[in-house]
């Protein structure tokens, strides 16, 4: 649902209208509803949206203006439509029915196409990114990792990937960046990730959660994942980072744990207060929790890991595959098929198992 004129169904009190106030040349005028423009405006309208929607956090939820509700079943998806469309009613708020769309299987949502338990690209969107032309400027660069960046997501390693071009944005960098080969080739390795049509599983908060990290010299990864009801494991969301230089000096031990501890505090709105497996390849952060010594490093990011009810597994590192490769920096190539029928493996690509 997309509420009408949105600001302008707000009105402003006596005091904010003289606060609104601007000159024409043709007198002074005020604003009697919320303006565009405000500084205060997004903040003010989205309290407003989150106090209407109060109570059905559980299937309605708005970005300012924008308002999707989400069911399981038709018979559900009246009731609720009706609750909203009540609450809108008694708030003396309207809707543009021509924008409204309802009992859609899918649908396009702040960039992104939901539905059917998937998340995606919006095909819209990774039209632009693929038609976008080499950046000649540092604001051009910026332009285009800003774009990328919202689809990160949904791309591997997208960190080790985007290393060159980010690079270009360092401060004392000039502004006329020198675009490199491996500048072109970063840029279309980013291109050609968001082109697959990468597809990630919208997350099932009555399942658990499986977390698989990894650390190289040169970064950090993880990915969420959870199984579906055939044991098949699909990604909810890929995490990478790169390493600074002073982390960069840290022992294996150091760089392992760090991954975990900087995955989990990502990953916190999916994982606090429920019970899930941590999957690493480095078999001392089994016992992290029982460390004892002078490493003060570890002894504080232990107790910072107490935060969670957790399980930590040790698997070998040819089973960690998707972490390992987040981890370390390179293009977007894909896991080869091995014909092992190991769980733990699987493609980057959609979640499918490396074995199909």
């Amino acid at each position: 649902m997309d509420l009408t004129k949105g600001y302008w169904q707000v009105p402003l009190d006596a005091d904010a209208r003289l606060k609104s106030a601007f000159i024409t040349p043709l007198g002074l005028y005020e604003f009697l509803t919320l303006p565009f423009g405000l500084k205060g405006a997004p903040a003010t309208f989205q309290r407003l949206v989150d106090r209407l929607l109060k109570g059905m956090e559980s299937f309605a939820v708005a970005y300012i203006d924008d308002i999707c509700v989400f069911s399981q079943t038709w018979e559900d998806h009246v009731s609720q439509v009706k609750q909203v469309l009540d609450r809108l009613r008694e708030a003396g708020l309207t809707v543009k029915a021509e924008k409204c769309k309802v009992g859609m299987a899918e649908v396009s949502y702040l960039g992104h196409r939901v539905g059917s338990g998937h998340l995606k690209p919006e095909p819209a969107k990774v039209e632009v990114i693929r038609d976008w032309p080499a950046p000649q400027t540092k604001k051009q660069v910026q332009a285009f990792i800003g774009m990328a960046g919202y689809y990160r997501r949904f791309v591997p390693h997208f960190s080790a990937i985007a290393t060159p071009i980010t690079e270009l944005c360092k401060k004392g960098k000039p502004d006329k960046v020198v675009w490199t080969e491996e500048c072109q080739r970063a840029l279309c390795a980013l291109k050609e990730a968001l082109i697959r049509g990468p597809v990630l599983a919208n997350p099932d908060f009555d399942k658990p959660f499986l977390v698989f990290t990894d650390a190289s010299d040169m970064g950090l990864g993880a990915v969420l994942m959870q199984e579906d009801e055939t044991g098949q494991r699909h990604p909810i969301v890929y995490l990478s980072k790169k390493l600074l230089p002073r982390e960069q000096n840290y022992v294996a031990i150091e760089k392992e744990c760090l991954a975990m501890v900087w995955a989990l505090k990502k990953l916190e709105p999916y994982l606090f207060g429920r019970h899930f497996t941590v999957y690493t390849d480095h078999s001392p952060l089994t016992w992290l929790h029982q460390i004892k010594g002078a490493n003060a490093k570890l002894l504080r990011w232990s107790l910072l890991l107490q935060d969670y009810d957790m399980d930590v597994v040790h698997v070998k590192g040819s089973a960690n595959l998707i972490a390992d490769a987040l981890s370390r920096r390179g293009g977007p190539e894909l896991p080869q098929a091995t014909g092992q029928s190991d769980p733990a493996q699987f493609s980057l690509e959609g979640g499918r198992d490396v074995t199909e």
